[in-house]
């Protein structure tokens, strides 16, 4: 898999229209060569890192083509959708939750990175767009997007691709992440399977453990 970034964004934490809460959601394209740290790209913001922010959840990607899906289904919305304005740092085609995989290491330009989570949206996607009912949608299909943390810094440009070039074997993609978590009662060695797979983020891997043990005593 080897994809094109197609949008590079950032933004700094400003008040929310006609609510004032602070957000960071309004991400604006950059251009030129931006370096990518421990905690994401250079130039980015989060409002309230108790959920936002921090080394697993350091870049958030987002696929363009989801965002005509979600105008189709809330035009009232279309106008303010488009790649950058789910809060996401990079957009790309051809590549969406049914074929990345938690785990998976890529080539980001000059770094490299490694899928660890995907992104569980808020109550900010309805605020930002206007529109009620995006954000329960957006859970639902589990089309969130994903985040990265990072393993090796480095730099990245508009144009610079995303290559995969580690996938653990039988790791699962996002969408049958969701498909397992979402079961009422999951069947517990896929459970385990899914909780030690290698690069998932510590605070899936302490849910998970929580919903093990209240499986396997109840």
């Amino acid at each position: 898999m080897k994809l094109i970034i197609t949008g590079l964004y950032a933004g700094q934490v400003q008040a929310m229209p006609g609510d004032g809460r602070p957000t960071a959601i309004f991400k604006t394209p950059v251009s030129g060569r931006m370096a990518i740290g421990r905690e994401g790209l250079a130039g980015d913001a989060q409002a309230d890192r108790r959920v936002h922010g921090g080394p697993d959840k350091a870049l958030h990607h987002f696929p363009a083509e989801t965002h005509a899906r979600l105008a189709a289904r809330f035009p009232g919305a279309a106008s303010t959708l488009g790649p950058g304005a789910l809060g996401e740092n990079f957009s790309t085609l051809g590549a969406d939750e049914t074929t990345v995989c938690i785990g998976d290491v890529f080539a980001l330009g000059t770094a490299r990175v490694q899928l660890c989570q995907p992104r569980q949206p808020c109550w900010k996607i309805e605020a930002r767009h206007g529109v009620e009912g995006m954000t329960r949608a957006i859970a639902d299909d589990g089309i969130a997007g994903w985040y990265y943390r990072v393993i090796e810094t480095g730099a990245v440009e508009l144009g610079d691709s995303i290559e995969l070039i580690e996938r653990t074997p039988a790791a699962l993609t996002l969408a049958a992440f969701w498909v397992l978590v979402h079961q009422h009662r999951p069947d517990l060695d896929a459970l385990q399977r899914l909780r030690d797979t290698p690069g998932l983020a510590v605070n899936w891997q302490q849910k998970l453990d929580q919903r093990i043990n209240w499986l396997r005593a109840n």
